[in-house]
């Protein structure tokens, strides 16, 4: 895991902050704030109880307003960006519609099931919990959106406007944007991994790619990715190429007729290698196959994690 040079709670600009995590490996996100007048707006909370009620009593202790959020905004579905939802109480929770639906696909009790299974589950088992055993899914209520939307949604946060702005599916089925355009800042959710490698559970990987050029056409000063530290319109575009050349390296193994894992093993990750978690090519590689063939059923998601385990060097036999 890569260490992020910040951590903790930073001030971008006047009433508007980011949470950064320690590092941008499996799990550790990232999350923000923006305030103004009498209300405010959470972007995001964190993969489990303990951590969201840290970041909160920092936000609490910096502005005022935080003690009472009116709006949380969940960027997409994965609980390490849903998972706190129950700790702001009496709050609005905003998502697109996609996101809603797919919450409800993997929760929290969900994932504490198979974190307790994963020691029967051998060398992939043990990969599992090297990624998301250090976080607690035990005693979660899951706190699903109480409003929905698709395509673009606009609201204010006293006198700022914010614009939620759909882009997905992409890495899930409904990422959204959080742009505060008073504040020159845009949160983006797991569109945006910065020095991790992105992962793409869901595609068309175009629609990805359109994400990074929405966001390097924006007028801002500040970008705060899901995963990795605060960045800038360089660093969207190392995302996006790493997008493209992923997506054209793994055309051409496919137009050869190479299998998905043979693929992922194959390709040479050049300087995308010193980035965390490069294992992710395995699950890349297979979401481009299924676009490729026009396929819309996700793969086995152990399957997935057997190979990514596999190219992370654990002893686990595959096909």
């Amino acid at each position: 895991m890569h260490q992020n040079p910040e951590s903790g709670l930073i001030q971008l600009a006047n009433g508007a902050w980011a949470w950064l995590a320690p590092g941008n490996s499996w799990g550790w996100s990232n999350a923000g704030l923006i305030s103004d007048g009498e209300e405010s707006l959470l972007v995001d909370t964190l993969y489990d109880l303990a951590l969201t009620g840290q970041m909160l009593d920092k936000m609490r202790d910096a502005e005022p307003l935080a003690n009472d959020i009116d709006t949380l905004v969940n960027t997409h579905a994965n609980g390490d960006h849903c998972h706190g939802n129950e700790l702001v109480s009496g709050a609005e929770i905003i998502a697109s519609a996609a996101s809603a639906a797919e919450m409800a696909e993997l929760t929290p009790d969900a994932m504490a099931a198979i974190v307790a299974m994963a020691p029967d589950m051998g060398e992939m088992g043990r990969y599992f919990l090297d990624c998301f055993g250090r976080f607690k899914f035990d005693g979660i209520t899951f706190t699903p959106p109480t409003k929905t939307f698709e395509g673009e949604m606009h609201m204010t946060v006293g006198d700022k406007p914010v614009e939620l702005i759909e882009v997905g599916p992409a890495h899930t089925r409904g990422d959204i944007l959080v742009h505060s355009t008073k504040d020159r800042v845009v949160y983006t959710g797991d569109i945006l991994f910065i020095e991790g490698t992105p992962i793409i559970w869901e595609g068309p990987v175009g629609n990805w790619i359109k994400a990074c050029q929405m966001i390097e056409a924006m007028d801002v000063d500040h970008i705060v990715p899901g995963h990795g530290p605060i960045t800038d319109k360089h660093g969207v575009a190392q995302v996006r190429q790493y997008l493209e050349y992923v997506r054209d390296q793994a055309r051409s193994r496919y137009d050869a007729g190479m299998d998905a894992f043979e693929a992922a093993k194959d390709i040479e990750l050049a300087e995308y290698s010193a980035w965390s978690d490069p294992e992710r090519i395995a699950v890349n590689v297979d979401s481009l196959y299924r676009e490729f063939r026009g396929e819309k059923e996700a793969s086995d998601v152990f399957e997935l994690f057997a190979r990514m385990a596999a190219l992370a060097g654990y002893d686990v036999p595959t096909p």
